[in-house]
């Protein structure tokens, strides 16, 4: 799923880490939360003569991101470290620039996690914070055709579980970003709307990201509902994502920039 979405929306990454407003090229980059390293390997290629400390709590994700920096010839430039930043941070050095790629809203105390960026840091240092608007959609508004509105009635699921399970997800992060003593100097919000057509790879996105949905919110859907999105996801199925054709990737990821004085 990581890898899918860094591979569907490369070109909007990188655009992110062309707009930061860095004061000049860091050399030292810490990418919180990194998962399978789409955010380490942007930066890498924005800043190539950095090197980057990414963390992260699953062993797993920090594997396949070394296969990826051996593969891309970066594996000199990439140090990676497991730790949960709920817990007792590890030393980090001093960075002049920190990405969390929708990571922060995972924090058990976010505020805290704020105030250890702002430390981490150097003075004068920048802060980047991307996060999700929620899952991306796919489907036209009229599909599947026996049950039209399907995936807007799973994203109202789905949003509801994300309130209890997920209570920061949506948090004001440019208040919160001040609170924590850092100056807000950039926020801009970066719209994706892909296809179609489309690439084989937003086939196989969508089929990821609505198996991944429904793993949250089956019980919750109607019988009707469960079983048009089954169809959907059925890799056998005439009515798979894989063969539909009008098919669009659809979401938005907001930004902040923030400073340490």
């Amino acid at each position: 799923m990581l890898d899918l979405d860094a591979e569907v929306l490369a070109e909007h990454i990188a655009s992110i880490t062309t707009w930061l407003p860095v004061k000049a090229d860091p050399r030292r980059i810490v990418d919180l939360g990194c998962g399978t390293g789409a955010g380490t390997l942007a930066l890498l290629t924005r800043f190539p003569q950095a090197r980057v400390t990414a963390v992260d709590t699953s062993t797993s994700h920090l594997d396949r991101l070394r296969e990826k920096a051996e593969a891309a010839g970066l594996a000199d430039q990439v140090r990676t470290v497991q730790a949960d930043l709920d817990g007792d941070w590890p030393d980090l050095g001093a960075p002049e620039l920190i990405w969390a790629s929708a990571s922060m809203h995972h924090m058990a105390d976010p505020d805290r996690t704020l105030r250890q960026v702002h430390d981490t840091l150097t003075p004068g240092g920048l802060f980047a914070v991307v996060e999700l608007a929620g899952f991306p959609r796919f489907l036209p508004e009229d599909a599947p055709a026996d049950r039209p509105g399907l995936e807007e009635r799973c994203h109202a699921v789905i949003d509801r579980h994300h309130a209890a399970q997920v209570p920061h997800r949506g948090a004001d992060w440019g208040g919160k970003l001040t609170a924590a003593g850092f100056t807000v100097e950039g926020e801009r919000t970066v719209t994706v709307k892909l296809g179609p057509p489309h690439p084989e790879a937003v086939g196989r996105y969508a089929l990821s990201s609505l198996t991944r949905m429904r793993g949250a919110i089956a019980e919750a859907l109607s019988p009707e509902d469960l079983t048009a999105l089954d169809q959907l996801l059925d890799t056998g199925s005439p009515h798979s994502v894989l063969r539909r054709a009008d098919l669009t990737v659809r979401t938005e990821r907001a930004v902040w920039a923030a400073r340490r004085n």
